[in-house]
């Protein structure tokens, strides 16, 4: 037995309701209270009649009512307004700190949702459910899609709500750090965030006329420009750099940071960094015409920049390879789009109370295409497709909050399954 399966037993009132404490008082539960995630008693503010009282309070849920004295429940004031616990198995009665006994009842509940429930945690496929999904209604499914295309948002939002606090409140430097992190992509998401934070936008703000400087500040910066020796360009950069690190009290980056390795290479991270120069280069206060920009081609113009000529026939320093334009591509701005921009407008409108702009992070993301990887894949072979970006990264947060975790109880289709064997 787990006690998860048993908050779920009582909050959604699956169970005997001719109940009888082993006080032998007769229980009557008129609501099961709201379930507490946090620290403290599990159900807050419940009504239960107990004979022909009703009486408010909270509700502690154990699978041994014994756990009550294991958790020291009996030495915490929090617990002192405990009018009921809830256990799969009474095996000892329980007191309130001032000696005061308070009720306990054992859950009766219809096995088959135990079976199912421990059918489904056991389940070594893709997806618990996977043998399963396909019979659950698509009302079920798009309902929960909304509420975890949002939850999403929110917990993107908690990483910038972090970096805001770190950066004293500044919108403008959160932001950059925060779309330098995302610029890295995946493989080089670390250093560039880290580079970031060790280049302040000031310092580029200062220089952002002059593209060369504002390369030589994050190549140098990245630990790129060390080498003594090398073409033209290089050596212009490392010129500048050198100059510009004694101006600021620079330190750079270890170089040993960076990977290049299983990376494609326009995506290498010496690319990254001139798109990323060019893109400081053309953007004037880049943060605030975000917030003023509405229309979904223009987020896109915003992020459609070219890195600087020596980029066109390069892919790292001082080797020259094929002739070839490295411009951001739609793919990859669209992954800039949803990691960065969409959470950045939802957490701006909804702290400065701007509902206009919760509202166009969740439109800009229903106009932006449903990302390709494996996770999306496997959904789609499993029936369930995405239309656009709000619904894939509602079924990402389904598969890395919930399928991976077994939550099944906290998911609308493992309730709807579990629930289905029931009828």
């Amino acid at each position: 037995m787990k006690e998860e399966f048993l908050h779920y037993i009582w909050k959604y009132k699956l169970f005997n309701n001719s109940l009888t404490a082993d006080t032998g008082d007769k229980i009557e539960v008129l609501n099961q209270g709201a379930h507490n995630l946090d620290a403290g008693p599990d159900f807050f503010n419940a009504k239960i009649k107990i004979n022909n009282t009703v009486w408010a309070g909270n509700v502690e849920v154990h699978i041994n009512s014994s756990d009550w004295f294991k958790h020291h429940h009996q030495n915490n004031k929090a617990y002192d307004n405990i009018i009921l616990q809830v256990v799969y198995k009474n095996d000892k009665q329980v007191y309130r700190e001032n000696g005061e006994i308070i009720p306990t009842i054992e859950l009766q509940f219809d096995k088959q949702l135990w079976d199912k429930y421990d059918s489904l945690i056991g389940n070594q496929s893709w997806i618990a459910c996977q043998s399963e999904i396909k019979a659950v209604d698509s009302f079920t499914i798009q309902n929960w899609i909304e509420k975890l295309a949002i939850e999403r948002l929110e917990d993107k939002s908690l990483r910038i709500k972090e970096l805001l606090v770190q950066n004293n409140n500044s919108w403008e430097n959160t932001f950059y750090q925060h779309l330098a992190a995302n610029f890295g992509f995946k493989l080089n998401k670390i250093p560039f965030e880290l580079l970031a934070k060790s280049l302040p936008l000031n310092y580029l703000a200062k220089h952002k006329n002059d593209l060369l400087q504002i390369e030589a500040l994050l190549f140098g910066q990245g630990g790129f420009l060390t080498v003594p020796d090398g073409d033209e360009y290089y050596l212009n950069l490392r010129k500048e750099y050198l100059y510009l690190s004694r101006k600021f009290e620079l330190k750079p980056l270890e170089n040993h940071l960076w990977k290049f390795l299983r990376s494609r290479p326009g995506n290498f991270p010496t690319v990254r960094l001139a798109q990323f120069a060019s893109l400081i280069h053309k953007s004037s206060a880049l943060f605030s015409k975000i917030i003023e920009t509405k229309n979904i081609a223009d987020f896109y113009g915003l992020f459609l920049v070219t890195p600087s000529k020596y980029w066109e026939i390069h892919y790292i320093f001082n080797k020259e390879s094929h002739k070839k334009e490295k411009s951001i591509g739609k793919s990859a701005i669209d992954i800039l789009l949803i990691n960065t921009v969409v959470p950045f407008l939802f957490v701006y409108g909804k702290a400065k109370g701007i509902y206009e702009l919760q509202d166009r992070a969740v439109e800009l993301f229903e106009h932006i295409k449903a990302e390709k990887n494996s996770i999306i894949s496997q959904w789609d072979k499993n029936g369930i497709k995405s239309l656009n970006a709000y619904q894939s990264q509602a079924l990402i947060q389904l598969k890395n909050v919930y399928c991976n975790a077994k939550r099944c109880l906290n998911c609308q289709i493992g309730n709807q399954i579990i629930n289905q064997q029931k009828k």
